[in-house]
């Protein structure tokens, strides 16, 4: 659980195991998809642009308005943030670790506070060498549509109410032309095999799927390779692991256009292009109703490619004793790419981008475990760093003379517009340092404790670090003499906590410093010189938004585990809050101002059977 072990009937805080047996079965393109409906709490909407595309994940509820409220996404001990899931086939995840409350997801500083979602993907296993394949074929179809007029009974309404209408004689319905039959298919075969000293598992996949509106559909290929070897006599063990994808999406630009003229345009217009001027015929008095068909040419293609790297080894020094050192990359590519034609678009537009991503974690853990008489002590020290680099750039170009080069030919646009062409640069890092102690007595009485100290460059040199403590207990009821007077109670555990997680994903890396941009083309002689200008008020007193959580909850299980019931009480309190406040020009040279004001309550109950 977390950077620690243990077992669920001692956890102290609120911890949910989710494993393959328990997962969705269903067509799953994201793998959170396959725990939909399975952790109370846990909140999982489908994205509106593309049929991968997860819209919102919120743990107990939103608790920032400008940080991060995503949870921590982990896999194998790899962080990334929710677009990882996608290099990850579900068939090769073996189980899923929800930490919810702060009295765990302190483990993780200020990357879990909004709670952590921890991905074990399988291993290989000793014996020899099997193969597993795993398929299936499906459709999608629009269920039910809009029901409007169609050709003949638009002309029919017209004419008894003496409305004058543009008729070209055509009875089309835009809502099926620009509908299809979605086509899903899903492949995936793993190789795995090993002997007592060491194991392996490779496995290759692949995702189809079309989407009922024409021209949106994805296709994702999936890799997980890892291997597991023991050393000089059980002194060090390795792990080495990779995983990555190759996603490709063809998206819809404008939903809401798309949709509304599809149900509102003419269907007395065809279905095809003008023979003549060879374009879509329009509706020129209608500002927000375009020829849907036309739409259907849009180009918005986006490919995203995704690598990550991760070694352990684990050094049993002495009985107990345990040195883990632990390093991973992640390299992820997003190329973006669009052409809006002179059907959609005065004159056309084409947009190229790219954005990329560089992580390097490096962690060194020491872990200490003893077993005395009834006493049990868990002992962990971290020390971790993380580096994360951001590079992109893109060009915006305009007033093309022909839709037939697309994107793929920016010259062919006359006018590029100086604030459509841009690049960057950002690299945030992270130091963190943690300790964790777990005291078990008799099995019954559990206490945990947790302080975790991160330092982030994003904030000024007077608040860089953030101490983030956190403290639960347990008391296993059904562990006691006179619970045994009850066998039909397996386990009943009352559990209570309270900690503390910083938040600081939501702002740029260099917000508490003076930075400048380019703000415009001036002439300075026979040249044009770009001139520079403050890039925003500058607050150099940002300091950490810190989440103050309490949780309490009790576990049962009845009848030899087949009847399973929890609850939890949970209260957060978030302050010093980050947001973008308005204020007076001048003295300030901007009118918002990033600032730590402001607190925000969210609580709520759980209970899941």
């Amino acid at each position: 659980v977390g950077y620690a072990t243990g077992s669920l009937k001692t956890l102290s805080g609120s911890v949910e195991k989710i494993t393959e047996t328990q997962m969705n079965k269903d067509q799953i393109t994201n793998p959170l998809e396959a725990i939909r409906g399975r952790v109370p709490g846990l909140t999982i909407q489908r994205g509106s642009n593309g049929p991968a595309a997860l819209d919102a994940v919120r743990l107990r509820g939103t608790t920032s308005l400008t940080s991060g409220n995503d949870p921590l996404i982990i896999v194998d001990g790899v962080f990334g943030d929710l677009s990882m899931l996608t290099s990850i086939y579900p068939t090769d995840i073996e189980s899923f670790t929800i930490l919810k409350d702060a009295s765990e997801t302190a483990q993780y500083g200020s990357r879990g506070a909004s709670g952590v979602i921890e991905v074990t993907t399988k291993k290989g296993m000793s014996g020899r060498t099997q193969v597993a394949y795993n398929g299936s074929f499906g459709i999608s179809t629009v269920y039910k549509n809009l029901k409007m007029l169609s050709g003949d009974e638009y002309r029919r309404i017209a004419s008894e109410r003496g409305i004058s209408i543009l008729d070209k004689g055509y009875n089309t319905d835009f809502q099926k032309e620009i509908e299809q039959t979605g086509l899903q298919q899903n492949h995936h075969i793993a190789f795995y095999g090993g002997s007592s000293e060491s194991s392996y598992r490779v496995s290759l996949g692949f995702m189809d799927r079309q989407g009922v509106i024409l021209n949106e559909d994805m296709k994702n290929f999936t890799s997980n390779m890892n291997m597991n070897q023991k050393m000089f006599d059980g002194f060090l063990n390795c792990e080495l692991g990779m995983f990555g994808s190759i996603q490709k999406n063809h998206n819809l630009v404008d939903y809401q256009k798309t949709f509304y003229s599809a149900a509102t345009f003419n269907p007395t217009y065809p279905n095809h292009k003008d023979p003549v001027t060879n374009s879509w015929d329009g509706i020129t008095t209608a500002s927000q109703i375009t020829n849907p068909l036309a739409w259907m040419e849009v180009q918005d293609d986006d490919a995203t490619s995704h690598i990550s790297t991760h070694a352990r080894l684990t050094f049993n020094l002495l009985e107990g004793l345990k040195l883990n050192l632990f390093g991973a990359y992640t390299y992820n590519i997003v190329e973006n790419s669009q052409y809006l034609p002179t059907s959609v678009w005065a004159n056309g537009q084409a947009y190229k981008g790219t954005k990329k991503r560089e992580s390097l974690l490096g962690n060194m853990m020491l872990t200490y475990k003893k077993n005395w008489k009834k006493h049990f002590f868990d002992v962990l020290a971290l020390a971790e760093l993380q580096k994360e680099t951001y590079t992109g750039y893109y060009t915006t170009v305009s007033n093309f003379s022909t839709d037939k080069f697309g994107y793929n030919n920016l010259q062919a646009g006359a006018l590029r517009l100086w604030e459509g062409t841009n690049s960057y640069y950002d690299q945030p890092r992270l130091a963190s340092f943690m300790g964790r102690f777990n005291y078990t007595y008799a099995d019954r009485y559990v206490l945990t404790l947790n302080a975790r100290t991160d330092a982030s460059s994003k904030f000024g040199a007077n608040h860089k670090w953030g101490f983030f403590p956190s403290a639960s207990a347990a008391w296993v009821i059904s562990e006691e003499e006179f619970m045994k007077q009850l066998p039909m109670v397996d386990n009943l555990k009352f559990r209570i906590g309270y900690g503390l997680a910083g938040n600081q994903s939501g702002i740029d890396s260099y917000t508490t410093l003076n930075l400048v941009k380019p703000n415009g083309v001036v002439p300075v002689g026979n040249s044009a010189v770009v001139s520079l200008g403050d890039l925003r008020n500058t607050n150099p007193d940002l300091k950490w938004e810190v989440k103050h959580t309490f949780n309490t909850g009790i576990d049962v299980a009845l009848f030899g585990n087949r009847l399973l019931l929890s609850a939890n009480y949970y209260n957060s309190r978030t302050t010093d809050m980050l947001y973008l406040y308005n204020v007076s020009v001048p003295p300030f040279t901007y009118n918002t101002l990033l600032a730590n004001i402001g607190s925000m309550r969210n609580w709520g109950t759980e209970i899941a059977i």
